[in-house]
């Protein structure tokens, strides 16, 4: 992908305040993914009492938007440069908004499954536009730093406030208002992009791969969809089979790479150690904060037993932190070499489960509140850095193919967080959740595999039937709790090791 522009088309703004104004404009999509990433987390037990989906369509209820998203940026990205990266941007919010207003009406599972797979379509179409564009508008390096270290913040920003928007909304409204925010976020982009936001288009892209597009598709669902199976019905499933399908085809989507003289996406710049250690921070910030999310969204609510609303203030300290450690670290870089402030707020992160970890199954909100500030703070330092590392660290004509790569690692984070933490969780609650022998039926099934469902039969029962198969539920959920927390701490240790070597050599 180019970083070549078309001209700018003409607007009534100063010179000085255009390309603000265009980066104003930019930020819109960029906080409605990150929150629609999860947003859905607070309305997961609203979605289990209404749809009663299963254990495993619950999983696919939130993670199929991220995972169609993540499997098309590089495909969109591409198809960005050959029609025009501020079209896509505005075809794509167009499509996000109409299928919205579909999944927030959704009558069963499967249909919100559908709705979400769609969105994921669309928000492929959002994303990859923004910080390409972007290294286009800024020129400047000091200038596209700030630009950049604003948008990385506003992503950050989007994952942490997503429960907050959720919690105000589940507070007054029914679970399909989280869907309908993108309608009034959307329509100022269509509004407005098309003044504000310069054209950019590569004037000689290669041509359209199938074979890659569904290689890079290929390689990701049987590798995720294999990690649920497991939790769901173990090794003995087809996820011990569907997960080696994904490598394989990811393998052969690298080598088709490699042998293409224009190439879907450039591997070869993974052999860049800067850039592959920065999409990699990227990554596991993301699995980390998402992943975090997942969990606490379902304690607050189903377990100290608070209304959406107050669990989303509960998040907003956190919040806070991760907009201004973004904001902070671009002064403190001047001072602090990139792989020390990366490897730092990695560790952050670590702190953060560890706060979890220590807690056990009798953890307060406060402390969970003190967490998520110390993870916020981690992840905001780390993805800020970390992008301008990926723009910088490869050519210019690079910056397009670098943003569909930083973009794609938020959203497989985003996939892997809730996907591998969540069916840990799942797989822990379900082993450790003890069902009354007078629940029957699929009033037990649902029971034995989601929080949300053991809280909604629970509710049907007599008085002490209910009462233990409710205490059996959330102790069994923060039993899981515990140990995914530990498997955190693990992970973002390893990340900020691998960050301190990786990035060694970054300025």
């Amino acid at each position: 992908m180019s970083a070549t522009t078309t001209p700018r088309t003409p607007v009534s703004a100063s010179p000085a305040a255009r390309p603000w104004a265009a980066l104003a404009v930019l930020m819109l999509p960029v906080l409605l993914i990150s929150v629609d990433n999860t947003v859905l987390s607070f309305a997961v037990p609203s979605i289990s009492g209404s749809l009663r989906p299963g254990g495993t369509e619950l999983l696919w209820i939130v993670d199929v938007y991220p995972l169609v998203l993540a499997g098309l940026l590089v495909p969109m990205g591409s198809l960005g440069d050959r029609i025009g990266r501020r079209r896509l941007l505005l075809v794509g919010s167009s499509g996000f908004a109409m299928v919205s207003v579909l999944a927030a009406f959704a009558p069963t599972a499967g249909l919100l499954i559908a709705a979400r797979a769609g969105l994921g379509f669309f928000g492929a179409m959002l994303m990859p536009a923004t910080l390409s564009l972007i290294r286009n508008i800024f020129t400047d390096p000091p200038r596209r730093r700030k630009a950049v270290a604003i948008w990385a913040s506003g992503f950050s920003a989007g994952s942490a406030l997503g429960p907050v928007v959720g919690g105000v909304l589940l507070e007054h409204f029914w679970w399909g208002s989280v869907f309908l925010i993108a309608v009034p976020v959307l329509v100022p982009l269509l509004l407005l992009g098309p003044v504000l936001v310069p054209e950019s288009r590569d004037p000689a892209p290669g041509p359209i791969d199938p074979l890659s597009i569904a290689l890079a598709m290929g390689a990701m669902v049987p590798f995720v969809y294999g990690i649920k199976t497991i939790a769901e019905s173990g090794w003995a499933s087809a996820g011990p089979v569907l997960i080696p399908v994904g490598v394989i085809l990811g393998a052969g989507f690298v080598l088709r790479q490699l042998h293409r003289t224009t190439p879907l996406l450039d591997v070869r710049l993974f052999a860049n150690p800067v850039f592959s250690g920065s999409v990699a921070a990227n990554l596991l910030s993301v699995f980390s904060l998402v992943g975090f999310i997942f969990f606490v969204a379902q304690h607050l609510q189903l377990v100290s037993g608070r209304s959406p609303l107050e669990a989303g203030l509960f998040l907003i300290p956190g919040l806070m932190a991760t907009v201004a450690a973004g904001l902070t670290v671009v002064r403190l870089v001047r001072r602090v070499r990139p792989a020390h402030v990366v490897a730092g707020g990695l560790l952050l992160n670590a702190v953060g489960y560890g706060v979890v970890l220590a807690s056990g199954v009798n953890g307060s909100d406060l402390g969970l509140m003190v967490a998520f500030v110390i993870l916020g703070a981690g992840v905001g330092g780390a993805e800020t850095i970390s992008n301008d590392l990926i723009l910088t660290s490869v050519p210019p004509a690079k910056a397009g193919a670098a943003s569909a790569v930083s973009e794609t690692a938020y959203e497989l984070g985003a996939v892997l967080g809730t996907a591998v933490l969540g069916s840990i969780l799942t797989a822990v609650y379900r082993s450790n959740v003890v069902v009354p022998a007078s629940v029957s039926g699929a009033d037990a099934r649902a029971a034995g595999e989601t929080l949300g469902g053991a809280t909604e039969v629970a509710r049907g029962l007599p008085g002490p039937t209910g009462q233990r198969l409710l205490e059996s539920a959330q102790h069994a959920f923060d039993s899981g709790v515990v140990i995914t927390s530990a498997i955190g701490v693990v992970l973002m240790l390893l990340a900020s090791a691998i960050a301190m070597r990786a990035l060694r050599d970054a300025d």
